[in-house]
């Protein structure tokens, strides 16, 4: 067995009064000696022996399962990083109720790899509400607790069950190399605050700096100012895309402050965004790209509930100065990827580019 709790003692017996053995920490490994109700009578490496509860550890297949986990995405591409708000547990599979394992300490910085979405509760925990005498109010029939019932008829008179609340997962490696699924919602991608300002109620997915231009009155040692490429989504989980906006944020040296300079919403966009460089006839030139489904055609993994396109179509920009522009083999249109009920935006008119 192995420990999966930050920390706890040994016990000499399992009593209401008993002494404590010893200290055992988070991946600790024990080896186990005795079986009881709820309690494992173990032995650590040091020959110290005692009881603990069974809830504080997991046994060597799952143990297993992570370290295969981690092999398995060693090499995997790193979509962002982020920094957890608060101690958190990296899980097997998404999932509040899944095996959990290493537990990480808040403010530990973390590479994000993958996305995906998983029911807030187990999905047999999630069906309609008990039978009960309905109540009148305000003209809505709702249970005797006064929330309105989950299980609902349809027109041909068919009874359905609302969906399940969903939250998203980040399938993360630490500095460690240990890999495992963290709630999405303890966790804050990493963005420096001048851009982060700018989200618009809005939650960042990702930030990757495309180049840097000299501000001789700029805060920084060098006098260099970063301009970022960033991807974004709505305040929402569940979502079967990753981001539905791209922005490209310019230094302005007239201005001393971030502009700007590119942005592409409402689409439907897919992990992972590539920086690289593009030849040009004047040298290289910052480029990005980032991935759409080709006709919305998608699958959803039944495992990991990671959303994928089948045929992805890969877009490509470069940035020119504060100019970006479509390149690449594929330069047909980019759907429209509104969420359903979102309505457009009326038209503005086209503003004038601002210069640095």
């Amino acid at each position: 067995m192995y420990v999966s709790i930050r920390e706890t003692y040994l016990h000499d017996r399992v009593a209401p009064v008993s002494n404590r053995v010893c200290e055992v920490v988070n991946g600790q490994a024990l080896e186990v000696l005795e079986h009881s109700r709820r309690f494992l009578k173990v032995q650590t490496d040091k020959n110290q022996i005692g009881w603990i509860e069974d809830r504080a550890v997991i046994d060597a297949k799952t143990h297993d399962a992570f370290i295969r986990l981690a092999q398995q995405h060693k090499d995997d591409p790193v979509a962002a990083t982020a920094t957890l708000r608060d101690d958190l547990a990296m899980h097997l599979l998404p999932g509040r109720e899944t095996e959990r394992f290493y537990l990480l300490a808040g403010n530990t910085k973390v590479q994000l790899l993958a996305r995906a979405s998983a029911p807030k509760k187990p999905v047999e925990m999630i069906g309609p509400l008990p039978a009960a005498k309905p109540v009148e109010k305000g003209g809505s029939a709702t249970s005797a607790s006064g929330a309105k019932p989950e299980a609902q008829k349809n027109p041909a008179g068919r009874e359905e069950t609302e969906p399940p609340l969903m939250e998203d997962w980040w399938l993360a490696r630490d500095a460690q190399g240990r890999v495992g699924w963290l709630l999405g919602s303890r966790l804050d991608v990493d963005v420096p605050n001048d851009v982060a300002q700018y989200g618009e109620d809005q939650r960042f997915i990702g930030c990757w700096m495309l180049a840097k231009v000299t501000d001789p009155e700029a805060n920084t040692p060098d006098r260099q100012v970063p301009e970022y490429l960033t991807v974004l989504a709505p305040l929402k989980s569940g979502l079967a895309f990753d981001f539905d906006q791209v922005r490209v944020f310019t230094w302005s040296t007239r201005h001393h402050r971030y502009e700007t300079a590119f942005r592409l919403h409402p689409i439907q966009g897919y992990l992972p965004v590539r920086v690289f460089s593009a030849n040009t006839a004047s040298g290289g030139v910052p480029a990005f790209s980032f991935l759409i489904a080709n006709n919305n055609d998608v699958t959803t993994d039944s495992a990991t509930g990671i959303t994928r396109p089948t045929a992805p179509r890969t877009i490509r920009y470069e940035m020119i100065d504060t100019r970006v522009q479509r390149i690449g083999p594929d330069l047909a249109p980019i759907p429209v990827g509104r969420l359903p009920g979102e309505k457009a935006n009326p038209a503005r008119p086209a503003k004038r580019a601002r210069g640095r």
